[in-house]
């Protein structure tokens, strides 16, 4: 067929240029704005002088997973460490949906009232895909945030179990070196995995929503056991009869666990943010429980098998780094990998034999 010499009607023009990716003023405006490296002394004057600004770069600082910023990260929790005030560590977990964003800036606003200063560290899930999180734990917490005796911050778990961060144990210790005498952990979710922040903790609050069906048929053993203090959250308006009928239900429970190492008797209660009606109640009976525990020596104690249990964890933390970082430990896993997917050796024969050459370095 004999091609047509006729014109296209359609016309294309150039178009205008599109800008650069990246602003070209940014170079500029980031030199001029970078934030100074500080040194160690720096990081712990700054932390003992409570400046916040100073102790979230600090608690970065020992989140960052680079190599060349652990050594400096140990020193600062080493200098901040004789400087700790006595606290009170308090671990709160809940169901999804049980409010524990709301009831944590409700309830921080009545411990500030009281003098006391609070800090806030807050746990987010991390993605399995991306790795990131959302860290939104702010925004939720706006009053809270005003308020210029509560320090908020938000970590990723970094797919750590236990709803904690990596390194939330040496947040507590910057933290409390800063003079916060009140620290809250809001882990990720109520779980089998809890015992990690049961660590770290003095008094563990439980948070559970009430009129969200079977009360009972939600409750792990594991979770209700490690529990001090059960807080029934949205207690108003019409639910007010429902969170009424599981704080018997949760109490009745309860009773049916062994007696508690500390000599405190757990219970449940009722709570409102919006109403504040609880809120109260909640201080006093974590008031009582301090005064309880340190008369009877279970306070210092359980610090004291806290700080060996955190011993173990840094032993095994840093084994496994020096494992995984190895040069030629990383050519021997490459080599056992591959073979592992072709088939021609088995994942446990495979993990014995890169186990053995690493005991010969």
């Amino acid at each position: 067929m004999k091609e047509s010499n006729k014109e296209s009607a359609l016309i294309v023009n150039d178009g205008v240029e599109q800008p650069p990716v990246i602003n070209p003023y940014f170079p500029n405006f980031y030199k001029k704005n970078k934030v100074r490296t500080l040194s160690v002394k720096e990081y712990v004057d700054g932390i003992l002088a409570g400046n916040t600004a100073i102790l979230s770069q600090a608690i970065t600082l020992i989140e960052s997973s680079r190599n060349e910023t652990r050594d400096k990260a140990r020193q600062i929790i080493e200098a901040c460490q004789p400087h700790t005030v006595k606290s009170m560590r308090i671990g709160i977990t809940g169901v999804p949906g049980a409010g524990k964003s709301t009831f944590i800036e409700a309830f921080g606003g009545l411990i500030t009232g009281t003098g006391h200063k609070l800090a806030v560290l807050a746990i987010d899930p991390s993605s399995e895909k991306s790795k990131g999180s959302i860290l939104g734990d702010k925004t939720r917490m706006e009053t809270l945030c005003a308020d210029p005796n509560a320090f908020i911050r938000p970590s990723p778990t970094g797919g750590s179990l236990g709803g904690v961060a990596r390194k939330t144990r040496e947040s507590i210790v910057l933290c409390e070196a800063a003079g916060f005498d009140v620290i809250f952990i809001e882990t990720v979710g109520v779980g089998q995995s809890e015992t990690t922040v049961h660590s770290m903790t003095d008094f563990f609050l439980l948070l559970m929503l009430s009129g969200a069906g079977d009360e009972l048929q939600g409750i792990k053993r594991g979770i209700m056991e490690m529990s001090d203090l059960i807080a029934i959250t949205k207690t108003d308006g019409t639910n007010i009869d429902k969170a009424t009928l599981a704080k018997a239900l949760y109490s009745n429970a309860l009773h049916l666990f062994p007696p508690t190492e500390s000599g405190w008797v757990p219970t449940a209660i009722t709570t409102s943010a919006v109403t504040k009606a609880g809120l109260q109640d909640v201080l006093d009976k974590i008031n009582q429980y301090f005064k309880l525990t340190e008369a009877n020596g279970y306070y210092l104690h359980n610090r004291r098998e806290q700080s060996r249990f955190w011993m173990y964890e840094t032993i095994n933390e840093e084994l496994k780094n020096r494992f995984y970082e190895d040069d030629m430990i990383k050519q021997k896993l490459a080599e056992y990998e591959e073979m592992v997917l072709d088939g021609r050796i088995g994942s446990f024969t495979a993990a014995t034999e890169v186990l053995k050459f690493y005991k010969k370095l």
